[in-house]
């Protein structure tokens, strides 16, 4: 007996989150998904390059980078879907294949040890799980956190999701159109009397409720009474709780909550923090692996590395004036200028290797001899 209440009362919960999970969870995978997929989109149009004395060598590995990942994904698709399991997974494992394609594992298990690397098994690729184990050094294994970030989410959620559910049932019950009908004794108390009564209540509450303009005809020992509703039909509540959530969600990934609200008052500055705080420790991370498990130490120690561009908030006519001031002023030479503004090095010409100053950056003296000689 004991046991049988028990599963009902065990089905009684799972009815309930059922119906929790219906209801509200839109606002959690929203705000989730908003986040991720911001992260997302910027890192997805960055480029990696492998860069060996100063050149950019366009080889297998940056076609693998920067192209075609695998015969199934684009690469801004793979790094779109890098990133997201990074997030909420906090961790991505990415496997190279026999034919160097460059594979992301849906699910896996990670054996760890204190001195020798960590080995992966039942490395599971859509429906295909590999037989053998991979170890620590074969794949790119990118780890986000020291605590999973969904964890935190739910347990926000949690507080956050209880808030949203109540004041949504609030705002239900304000717009709710509420009457009583005032019925005379009833002669045809039959069942059949009693149907058609309801009918008749059913189609006047069906005219009040789904047209603007409804003429109920009134019968006789029936009177049916709207009931006022005072209270305001404002939802300003329902929505300060959401971007509540989205705020907190954000918060914790460096996105600064101005850029995901789309305001435009002095766009430039949290664009700047996001690009700081948000994208580039994701690139940087992504960087260090990469060189550590697809570039050789000797030939990293050489100079041969990878190295990541990416998207500008700001084009160089933005910023030409700034350019020449570092040109003219022998601060930068034209190349390592070209390098900062995403174009590559200009080798055929010398005169990009050059540290130039011009007058105005010189000694008096030396700018009057220099004048005293354009004259002559």
């Amino acid at each position: 007996m004991v046991k049988s209440r028990n599963k009902e009362l065990e089905f009684m919960l799972d009815f309930d989150l059922i119906q929790d999970t219906s209801n509200k969870i839109h606002m959690k995978q929203l705000a989730i998904q908003t986040c991720i997929n911001m992260i997302g989109r910027t890192i997805s149009q960055s480029e990696f390059y492998v860069k060996k004395e100063k050149k950019i060598v366009k080889d297998e590995m940056y076609y693998r980078l920067n192209v075609r990942p695998n015969p199934n994904m684009s690469a801004s698709q793979f790094w779109h879907t890098v990133v997201h399991k990074l997030i909420y997974d906090n961790e991505c494992l990415i496997i190279q294949s026999d034919t160097e394609d460059l594979l992301i594992a849906d699910s896996f298990t990670r054996i760890e040890y204190a001195l020798v690397n960590d080995s992966f098994k039942d490395v599971t690729i859509k429906n295909f799980t590999f037989s053998r184990t991979f170890q620590m050094s074969e794949v790119i294994y990118l780890e986000y956190s020291n605590k999973k970030l969904s964890t935190l989410f739910d347990g926000l959620y949690s507080d956050y999701g209880e808030l949203f559910g109540r004041i949504i049932e609030f705002q239900n019950r304000k717009n709710q159109i509420r009457g009583v009908v005032n019925i005379e004794a009833v002669n045809d108390k039959t069942e059949k009397g009693q149907e058609k009564l309801q009918n008749y209540i059913n189609k006047i509450y069906k005219a009040f409720s789904g047209k603007s303009v409804a003429i109920v005809p009134q019968q006789k020992g029936f009177k049916f009474e709207e009931m006022k509703n005072g209270q305001s039909q404002s939802v300003d509540e329902v929505a300060k709780v959401a971007d509540g959530f989205l705020d907190q969600v954000a918060k914790p990934l460096g996105i600064p909550i101005s850029l995901l609200h789309g305001d435009m008052a002095d766009v430039e500055k949290p664009t700047r923090n996001y690009m700081t705080f948000c994208i580039d420790p994701f690139l940087k991370k992504i960087k260090d692996e990469l060189n550590a498990k697809m570039i050789d130490k000797k030939e990293y120690l050489a100079g041969k590395k990878i190295e990541t561009k990416r998207i500008s908030y700001s084009n160089m006519f933005d910023v030409a004036a700034a350019v020449d001031k570092l040109r003219s002023s022998g601060v930068s030479n034209g190349n390592e200028l070209r390098e900062e503004l995403g174009l590559e090095r200009v080798e055929d010409d010398p005169m990009l290797d050059k540290y130039v100053i011009t007058k105005n950056y010189q000694e008096s003296s030396e700018a009057l001899k220099g004048g005293e000689k354009d004259e002559t």
